[in-house]
């Protein structure tokens, strides 16, 4: 049973969110906070067993500074979302509230609109002072489906609590198309935290000065985040300023790669004459920021997902940027956030250069051993307005 899983569940790496100090050779120095890197990442997997599996973990799991998520054998239908509490694992729950268990040993669809558990082949062990985050990845988002990580006697969605030692499942609800999943499928990943390493505006100005983080943004705008804005021109993209999924459309394998036909599933959407772009609550749209985005090597970073502050519509499912992003040192120069956005209950004008989410920047233990980009299979190092990797490319505009 998945709620009994005997996973060979237990270790690898305090200042203020500030540049490491470098060496005369050039090497970043570490530091006893910060998000985990690569390589420790591994050492937690092979030497300190504090992430194990039910499977052997691959190396291509193994992202810049985060980890892959597996789907394990079974997927449990219900009624609603849900988390635990403080008092109850999530099988306990799934007993109230299970419609039906099926096998996805060999594929199985996740039909629209409803909503699944299911449990991952990853669990953890994690000692004191380390936790996690999850999040879904590019992919997932970028067609619609909305996946989030839970735990055992969780209060949180995405979080994994200090010193937690269980099972971890994901929550997956396809929003916009149905999806064809198994056993094995990857459509979350895991970013582990030692600390509580601080971050702060006045942290990410100085970076941002630095390193132009976000291009033609100021230091003064920065709050609660690095802004990032809609791009509504066109002016990159022939007029094209994103795409807007259609309804009714076959399903999609998610282990499937350039497999189907962009028409199929998306129209473009064009550059407004005059205005703004109305967001339909209906419809899920992917648009790109006006501002190319850069994560250096020591840093990793997180899009705000929701800011009633900025409009109600929600804007990037898939929040991870790992190091090297955007960065030329990994061949990402000009790399523009994609971002997924769904308006909530009303409609709502969004115009051209308005602010539409925020980058939170936060520190690495150590330089990662791999950048996203550079000599890795990425799929959106210099991204334009991407759709996700399952889709062929269309012809540069």
């Amino acid at each position: 049973m998945p709620g009994t899983n005997k996973l060979e569940i237990g270790r690898a790496s305090e200042d203020l969110l500030r540049d490491p100090a470098v060496s005369e050779s050039g090497e970043s120095a570490s530091h006893t906070t910060g998000i985990l890197p690569s390589q420790e990442i591994e050492y937690l997997v092979k030497a300190s067993k504090e992430i194990v599996a039910l499977e052997p973990i691959q190396g291509d799991q193994i992202q810049p500074a985060s980890l892959d998520l597996r789907l394990g054998s079974d997927a449990w239908r219900v009624r609603a979302s849900f988390l635990p509490g403080r008092n109850a694992t999530v099988m306990q729950r799934l007993a109230d509230l299970e419609m039906h268990k099926m096998s996805i040993i060999e594929g199985a669809v996740l039909e629209r609109g409803c909503v699944y558990i299911i449990p991952l082949l990853e669990g953890l062990r994690l000692r004191s002072r380390t936790s996690a985050m999850g999040n879904p990845k590019s992919s997932t988002g970028r067609i619609d489906v909305f996946v989030r990580l839970i735990t055992d006697h969780g209060t949180e969605f995405d979080r994994v609590r200090e010193g937690y030692n269980g099972p971890l499942y994901a929550e997956v609800s396809p929003r916009t198309f149905s999806v064809l999943v198994r056993k094995g499928s990857r459509l979350s990943q895991l970013r582990i935290r030692r600390g509580n390493p601080p971050t702060g505006d006045e942290t990410l100005r100085r970076l941002q000065e630095e390193h132009q983080l976000v291009d033609s943004i100021s230091a003064e705008e920065i709050r609660d985040g690095v802004p990032v804005s809609m791009d509504l021109a066109g002016d990159r993209s022939g007029g094209v300023i994103g795409y807007k999924a259609k309804g009714h459309t076959g399903l999609i394998d998610v282990d499937r790669v350039r497999h189907y036909d962009v028409h199929d599933f998306w129209e473009p959407v064009l550059a407004p004459r005059k205005g703004g772009l109305v967001l339909d609550p209906a419809d899920f749209y992917i648009l790109g920021s006006r501002e190319s985005v850069k994560v250096p090597p020591m840093l990793a970073a997180e899009m705000v997902a929701y800011d009633t502050l900025v409009g109600e519509f929600r804007v990037h499912y898939a929040g991870f940027f790992d190091p090297g992003f955007g960065d030329p040192r990994a061949g990402g120069q000009g790399s523009r956030a994609v971002l997924e956005v769904r308006s909530f209950e009303l409609p709502f004008v969004i115009e051209d250069g308005q602010v539409v989410g925020r980058l939170v920047y936060e520190r690495l233990t150590a330089a990662p051993a791999k950048l996203y980009g550079a000599g890795l299979k990425s799929s959106y190092q210099r991204q334009g307005i991407a759709l996700s990797k399952h889709f062929k490319p269309l012809p540069a505009a």
